[in-house]
């Protein structure tokens, strides 16, 4: 059985198709766990989804932003985005189910020794602390009342509260929108973990008194191996061992002409192997 992280595919369903080849991914053997950001900016986004679907438990998937965009404009009626690429899934004739399955999808998983995430977890959150928050607002995005989920969605947008430390005297709305964000939208954080949302460019050229999350002084995480997407612009991984308290960045910019990435690793190591298949490649017949 091998297991395998990949990052943010981001609707281009031709680079997963030949990165599963080159893996040889088997579903009835294998597990994947794609950490968010299925779909959006890429050219099949509704490929991605029926192929992730039709994997069945073999394929583990997480909620990023842009996914969640996508539950807004399909559930929540949130206008599209220019650069928006999801009009094939709401065309679709399972439109409705596809959009079922992925709000039932989770906003972290701690599995085989790892915590994986879309874009990462606030510095004051333990490991213990971060699934229950998880798993509070998945309750909510995957409630049967299908008008829960669009409640909170209709409110999801926005860049406040930034703090864990406000969450206490946050509205219950807020304090979703704060836990939500802190697992699909963070990158940087100054010395007291309150986000930026501003600056979306290399950690190399963080403004002054912003630091990536993973680097905030005292993280609560820092004995969990934690494996990420999101962040396009940091240097696509090269590691060969993940020790504990270590992190692993996995998006390498697919969408935007880089590669697709899959780490396999193992419960009982520290080894990862990292697989690639670049833009190019995957546009080949």
């Amino acid at each position: 059985m091998a297991l395998y992280m990949i990052g943010d595919i981001q609707g281009c369903d031709q680079a997963l198709s030949q990165l599963l080849t080159h893996i040889g991914f088997s579903p009835s053997r294998d597990t994947l766990y794609a950490l968010g950001d299925l779909v959006n900016r890429g050219p099949d986004s509704l490929g991605v989804l029926r192929r992730l679907r039709e994997l069945g438990s073999s394929a583990q998937c997480l909620l990023g932003n842009h996914d969640l965009h996508l539950l807004a404009v399909g559930i929540a009626l949130a206008p599209t985005k220019r650069r928006d690429t999801l009009q094939g899934i709401l065309d679709a004739p399972e439109r409705d189910s596809l959009l079922h399955w992925l709000r039932q999808q989770p906003l972290a998983i701690h599995a085989h020794g790892w915590l994986m995430v879309h874009a990462g977890v606030l510095p004051q959150w333990t490991l213990a602390q971060a699934m229950t928050l998880a798993k509070q607002a998945s309750a909510t995005l995957g409630h049967a009342d299908l008008a829960v989920c669009q409640h909170f969605l209709q409110h999801m947008y926005g860049n406040t509260p930034d703090h864990w430390a406000q969450a206490s005297t946050a509205s219950p709305l807020d304090q979703l929108r704060l836990i939500v964000n802190g697992f699909t939208r963070i990158r940087l954080c100054d010395g007291d973990g309150r986000m930026d949302f501003v600056h979306k460019e290399s950690a190399q050229h963080a403004p002054a008194g912003l630091v990536p999350w993973f680097e905030a002084p005292n993280r609560a995480t820092l004995d969990t191996r934690i494996a990420f997407g999101h962040w396009s612009t940091l240097a696509p991984s090269t590691a060969t061992r993940v020790a504990p308290g270590s992190v692993l960045p996995l998006d390498a910019g697919c969408v935007w002409g880089g590669c697709l990435q899959a780490a396999e690793f193992s419960a009982h190591s520290n080894d990862v192997i990292v697989h690639r298949v670049s833009c190019e490649q995957a546009q080949r017949p």
